[in-house]
């Protein structure tokens, strides 16, 4: 079984980065989803796919993982860039004219 190891980023609907620091485990499909012939849902025989795992570091979602016996890939957290900015830079003379 193939997972994926990653650090959630912050959803558009929060200002804060409350619950960005846990590493989660997904499994990955094994089957391909499909709609249901009756009622349309999309639908996968696979029930792996609703599992989430959440740890404290990326070292103890790799070790459950190996402990498993699955196979793993890790995604590094994005390098989180601040551009500092100010209100009374949009009101400046020398900025720069696009």
């Amino acid at each position: 079984m193939n997972v994926r190891i990653y650090q959630p980023t912050k959803t558009a609907m929060q200002s804060g980065r409350a619950k960005t620091h846990r590493w989660q485990l997904d499994c990955e499909l094994e089957t391909p989803r499909r709609p249901e012939p009756l009622m349309g849902w999309i639908s996968s025989g696979d029930t792996l796919n609703q599992v989430r795992l959440s740890f404290e570091s990326k070292e103890e979602a790799i070790a459950f993982a190996e402990r498993k016996g699955w196979s793993y890939s890790v995604a590094d957290a994005p390098i989180r860039r601040v551009r500092p900015r100010n209100y009374a830079d949009n009101f400046r003379m020398d900025r720069p004219r696009f």
